[in-house]
């Protein structure tokens, strides 16, 4: 394998990697709204 692919790869891996961490940190910002009730199921198969 070429230099040129492995570089390639590894900062396509570290782009995902970070993106991933990013996303994470992102979405915990999201709050939930006051008003919200949590979902009953009818039975135990909805689950």
């Amino acid at each position: 394998m070429s230099t040129g692919w492995i570089v390639f790869l590894v900062v396509l891996a570290f782009g995902i990697i970070i993106g991933n961490i990013m996303l994470l940190k992102h979405s915990n910002r999201f709050s939930v709204p006051k008003d919200f009730k949590k979902r009953e199921y009818d039975d135990d198969n909805d689950r």
